[in-house]
């Protein structure tokens, strides 16, 4: 079975369209999407509406949650992030808002003999970002199961997302895998001087994962392909004068860099990299 894995599309329609067609050109047997359908784009209720005709799992983001819940003490959030809040809640029907509330936070297969666990961006919660360049022992922990997970085994396998950074790395017999983001991809590494052309970074990523569905017996191949698809950015931009971000919302569709890059340049330092050096 061939299995396409996507995630974070953050509204951003074209570049979900896009993928989709990519997906149906490689004849895909199954869709699975690990949440963020929501949040910076224009387009987040027809995104949904795309995901649930399409996907046969659908797991949750912490945008999907974080812009769908009743926010009781919304005057605890800085005045910016409540006009984010009643902004996007305003862009989609609470039938919707209801749905990604319904998502399950986790879900996991065998294939060719791995168990396979998927989440949006850790086993513990759905809001911390696992990068590339964490040390082994932080990545290890993501295989071991917690009281969000199916099953109480370790995974062979993780596939997650929320980083918008694709990678692959292995440990300990593991593979951890990072699928990038469909619709707002960009990298956390980068400079001025060393840097290729934006569009190796800007197109929408997603993730194929191929072998004997549902199998415990390492008897079959197993393979991974990661894939970038192009997507007209400026036909997704023309909209963005709806959009309360829209000058952050250009800044990463176009540039592939994140719009706040403090908190990473801080993780990088506790790791020992000087980021004025990168």
């Amino acid at each position: 079975m061939k299995i396409a894995i996507i995630s974070d599309i953050h509204g951003n329609l074209e570049a979900l369209k896009a993928t989709l067609e990519d997906i149906k050109k490689k004849q895909v047997d199954k869709i699975i999407c690990l949440g963020d359908i929501i949040a910076k784009g224009v387009h987040p209720a027809e995104c949904i509406k795309l995901i649930k005709e399409n996907c046969e799992v659908v797991i949750q983001g912490n945008c999907d949650k974080h812009f769908s819940i009743e926010h009781e003490n919304i005057n605890q959030f800085p005045e910016q992030e409540q006009k984010r809040i009643k902004w996007n809640q305003s862009l989609i029907s609470k039938e919707d808002r209801n749905y990604l509330l319904s998502l399950p936070f986790s879900y996991e297969f065998y294939i060719s003999g791995s168990l396979v666990r998927l989440y949006h961006a850790t086993n513990r919660v759905n809001n911390k970002a696992i990068l590339n360049v964490d040390n082994i022992e932080t990545k290890y922990d993501m295989f071991l199961p917690t009281e969000n997970t199916l099953s109480d085994q370790v995974a062979d396998i993780v596939i997650y997302g929320h980083i918008h950074h694709p990678f692959m790395d292995k440990i300990y017999n593991k593979t951890l895998i990072n699928v990038g983001s469909v619709g707002n991809s960009f990298d956390v590494i980068r400079n001025v001087t060393k840097d290729s052309n934006v569009l190796e970074t800007t197109k929408a990523y997603y993730f194929i994962i191929e072998g004997e569905y549902e199998s415990k017996e390492y008897h079959s191949e197993i393979s991974f392909q990661f894939v970038k698809v192009p997507y007209d950015i400026e036909k997704e931009l023309e909209e963005e004068e709806k959009n309360i971000e829209k000058e952050n919302y250009r800044f990463e569709l176009t540039k592939g860099i994140y719009r706040d890059m403090t908190q990473i340049n801080e993780n990088f330092k506790k790791l020992g990299i000087d980021v004025d050096k990168i």
